[in-house]
């Protein structure tokens, strides 16, 4: 960690009233500010101001990359060149369904680069991985830095929690971010996303920033405008680093629910599962392996992924990964063993037509509803609980046909999710004119194929 001497190079109040004015700080005005607020030394409503003033008057993009770079300094740095491998990761915005992570770390080491992923819970109306893998019986997501290195060792992917010697200036931050309404600041959410990233050792990122009715960026102008800023602050600090804008308008999957995510992720690994779901895996594992140098274009990787999952080898690398976590591999032979809600309810089409739009922030809520997430940080999250799409975008319907199962433990519980989920259905006479694209623009200086001008 870089400190500052305690004789005080800055004071909290400069440097909280010049950027409060527009001005741009500096490197050494923006590692103090962290490094003091991180030891202690800066009281949390200075920090406070300051996170406000950053709110409201943005940052230069030099200003960012010094914000992540000071975060990702606050602690230990993973040193993973003892792994011959190029160290690949994927991170996601967040999204209803969205269990993409899930599948792409076992798929993409199985194809021959390391994946060390450093996860989060579930945040609002959208699941968590962490919260997924727990989902999985005996699965530990807390691992230290140490069992992290020998699990990525032996199997080529881990997937943990963020622990206390990673960016701790992040957790103190978030925080702080999360109960003083600064957390939808861009630059404040890339410094966030990409210090934990950064802090794996990693040689290049993939991130699926999701924009649409379910996403946190409900508009594309600003899920580009994230993108655009994670990509240039990753290339800043010598990462390869590809941003794909994604669709979050429906769910992604059929499946919203952490055990029921766990069952279609098996589903996918062995050859099946949801178009959509498949589709975004294979765009995103296309990328990861061609930045990890296995392939000469994102086609040749999206080629080898399928090769892979054709041949057992991605599902085999999930129950390598799952037994050395602590988890049960016979819930991957047998999804049936996974935590199961004790009932069932439906959600039936009032008339015949076609499913004109699904608001995926209300399926999402109504899967917290359930008791799928949380809607109080202290909550515990029921694993077995969620809903099942029977209908997407564009799909006919008939008057009685089922939309949706929703799967409880809870009757009231389950009322409420009904009623919720039963507005998020918009059933028109005629069929949407057109459905969105899947994966809506790719942001990259890295070109998709090598050799490729740019």
């Amino acid at each position: 960690m870089s400190a500052t001497p305690a004789s005080h190079a800055f004071r909290a109040i400069d440097v909280i009233r010049k950027k409060r004015d527009g001005g741009e700080l500096s490197r050494g005005e923006i590692e103090w500010l962290v490094n003091a607020y991180t030891r202690g030394d800066i009281p949390d409503y200075q920090v406070s101001a300051w996170l406000m003033a950053v709110f409201l008057r943005g940052m230069a993009r030099a200003e960012t990359a010094a914000l992540t770079d000071a975060m990702l300094r606050s602690g230990e740095v993973l040193d993973l060149s003892s792994i011959a491998q190029r160290k690949v990761d994927k991170h996601s915005t967040g999204g209803v369904g969205d269990k993409t992570s899930l599948v792409l770390a076992p798929l993409v080491a199985a194809a021959g680069v390391t994946v060390p992923m450093i996860s989060g819970r579930g945040l609002g109306h959208t699941g968590g991985t962490l919260d997924k893998l727990e989902a999985i019986p005996g699965f530990n997501v807390n691992l230290s830095v140490a069992q992290f290195r020998r699990a990525l060792k032996k199997c080529g992917c881990c997937m943990i929690g963020q622990t206390a010697e990673i960016a701790p200036a992040d957790r103190k931050l978030y925080a702080l971010r999360d109960v003083t309404g600064t957390v939808e600041s861009p630059y404040l959410i890339c410094a966030s996303i990409m210090s934990k990233k950064l802090a794996e050792g990693i040689d290049a990122l993939v991130l699926d920033v999701k924009t649409g009715s379910g996403a946190f960026m409900k508009k594309e102008s600003e899920a580009t405008f994230l993108a655009e800023l994670m990509v240039e602050t990753g290339e800043r600090m010598g990462k390869k680093v590809v941003a794909l804008i994604t669709d979050m308008d429906q769910p992604l999957g059929c499946m919203i629910g952490n055990a029921l995510e766990v069952v279609e992720v098996i589903d996918v690994l062995r050859g099946g599962g949801p178009r959509d779901l498949r589709e975004l895996c294979l765009e995103l594992a296309g990328w990861m392996l061609h930045l990890g140098g296995v392939v000469d274009s994102v086609a040749a990787g999206k080629k080898k992924s399928e090769e892979v999952i054709a041949s057992g080898r991605a599902l085999d690398k999930f129950r390598q990964m799952v037994e050395l976590q602590g988890g049960d591999p016979r819930a991957i032979d047998d999804p049936r063993k996974l935590p199961r809600a004790r009932h069932e309810l439906v959600v039936w089409s009032s008339k015949n037509g076609y499913v004109a739009s699904i608001q995926s922030e209300q399926v999402g809520t109504a899967c917290v509803i359930l008791g799928g997430g949380r809607e109080r940080k202290e909550d515990s999250v029921d694993p077995s609980v969620g809903i099942v799409l029977h209908k997407k975008v564009g799909d006919a319907v008939s008057a009685g046909e089922v939309l949706a199962t929703i799967y409880y433990n809870e009757k009231p519980r389950a009322a409420r999710a009904r009623e919720l989920l039963t507005k998020s259905f918009q059933i028109a006479d005629s069929p949407p004119a057109e459905t969105r694209p899947l994966i809506h623009k790719v942001i990259a200086s890295y070109p998709a194929t090598r050799g490729e001008k740019n």
